[in-house]
Order: structure tokens, then C-alpha cells, then sequence
């Protein structure tokens, strides 16, 4: 499987992005997609996931009714919305995608992920 992620772009603080990370190859294997981003000088971070089957959810807490996370089964794609966007959303978002299909509680473990994606860079500044 491999993973094209897409849709970043500089924006204004409170503006809003949705990101797109578009899966080739191998797709019926894909059991859930993650959303994870690494801001300048910090450790990479999980943001959201989805699981592939039943669209069952989590998200960090710091981007919790801001960001919704969805996908689109025929075309092979995960999108993370992202609105009322902070400077603190400053960095480089990376989608991942297991063949497990993934527990909640999992979902933020990198080590479930079996590919990645290169990023796509936000930056949020005025």
C-alpha cells in the first residue's frame, strides 16, 4: 500500500484545511488510516484515526471538535478537516495506514501502522 498525502498549505489562524491522503496498491487490505503530525523541534504526534469498516473514531484531545476525520471507501482516500486552525497546528501531518483493524484504544500507537505516507506541511500564521 502506498499512501499520497495532500492539502496542506499555509493558512490564517482560525481558518480551516482539509487533508487528503489518497491509498494505492494493495487498498482491500487497509483496516483503519491514521492521521499523525511533528512540528518544528517536537516529537511526532497522533492527531486522529479512522477505522476503515464502520468509520469508528478518535481524535487528540487538543483537536477535538475542530478537526473530523472521514473516509471514502471507493476512492480510496482519508480526509482530516481541520478548521478553527491554531499556531500551535503548525507542522508536517503524515497519514498512516494499518491492515489491523485497529480498536479505538489503539489508535494512537504508531507501531500499529504498517505504511506512511511522506507529509503534507500546515502552517498557521497571520
Amino acid at each position: 500500500v502506498q499512501l499520497q498525502a495532500s492539502g496542506g498549505g499555509l493558512v490564517q489562524p482560525g481558518g480551516s484545511l482539509r487533508l487528503s491522503c489518497t491509498a494505492s496498491g494493495r487498498t482491500s487490505s487497509i483496516g483503519g488510516l491514521g492521521w499523525f503530525r511533528q512540528a518544528p523541534g517536537k516529537e511526532r504526534e497522533f492527531v486522529a484515526a479512522i477505522r476503515w469498516s464502520d468509520s469508528g473514531s478518535r481524535y487528540r484531545d487538543s483537536v477535538k471538535g475542530r478537526a473530523t476525520i472521514s473516509r471514502d471507501k471507493v476512492k480510496s482516500t482519508g480526509y482530516l478537516q481541520m478548521n478553527s486552525l491554531k499556531p500551535e497546528d503548525t507542522a508536517v501531518y503524515y497519514c498512516a495506514a494499518t491492515a489491523s483493524r485497529p480498536i479505538t484504544s489503539s489508535m494512537p500507537r504508531e507501531d500499529l501502522y504498517d505504511y506512511w505516507g511522506q507529509g503534507t506541511e500546515v502552517t498557521v500564521s497571520s
